[in-house]
């Protein structure tokens, strides 16, 4: 059987301001420690679109995907697969949410989506292929959300310059039975294969990923502790 390992949660320095990494770099990077892909999951927040110098919402868009397309071309190229997610950031407040299961086409024929809040960017995406999991919900200035509105928990994130209390975020996934999920949140060079999950399968795109997590394939999750 063929193992495979992906990070779920990764930023561009082409996109995330708190990324350090350029994504030709980090594609090279994630092809040295052996994995077969990553999911793009830059920050999508109302600070970064109103700070772009396009008022036109394509050219937003074009700005915000440069890190995922980058590292998708550096990833044809190197043998490593790039799907695509977010990590959005809803007006509401400061909880942020890792988004999978959509294609570009979707940011750019549903703008500002940070306008909605959780309850009812989960009410949208019923009845499409799109997974909402909380980012490190135990993290300082975080709450844990409403888990109906969730579908999972990112219950492990290995960001080692954030106490992110892990174990708890474990324990709440649990006891509201939601899915669980590993990322790195790589930000920095030594950020690199720190989450992720393991699965047999290797998805092309964000729509077979989130199939397979859908419906339990992931074997292991990735940690360091």
């Amino acid at each position: 059987m063929n193992y495979h390992k992906y990070d779920t949660h990764v930023h561009t320095s082409e996109t995330s301001i708190c990324g350090k990494v350029d994504a030709k770099t980090l594609v090279r990077l994630y092809k040295k420690a052996g994995y077969t892909g990553v999911v793009i999951t830059d920050h999508y927040s109302r600070e970064f679109f109103e700070a772009t110098a396009y008022d036109n919402w394509d050219k937003k868009v074009d700005e915000y995907l440069t890190g995922y397309f980058t590292a998708f071309e550096e990833g044809k190229r190197m043998g490593l697969k790039v799907l695509l997610g977010m990590e959005i950031k809803f007006n509401e407040g400061l909880n942020e949410y890792l988004i999978y299961g959509f294609n570009p086409d979707f940011l750019y024929e549903n703008p500002r989506l940070y306008e909605m809040n959780l309850k009812t960017f989960k009410q949208f995406i019923e009845n499409t292929p799109l997974l909402i999991y909380q980012a490190h919900p135990f993290r300082v200035k975080m709450t844990p959300a409403v888990p109906e509105y969730l579908h999972g928990i990112e219950i492990y994130n290995g960001n080692p310059r954030h106490n992110s209390n892990n174990h708890k975020a474990f324990d709440y996934a649990a006891k509201h039975n939601l899915k669980m999920l590993s990322g790195s949140d790589f930000h920095q060079m030594q950020d690199t294969g720190r989450g992720g999950i393991i699965i047999n399968e290797a998805p092309e795109n964000s729509l077979e990923f989130v199939e397979l997590i859908r419906n339990d394939k992931i074997l292991k999750l990735i940690t360091t502790e």
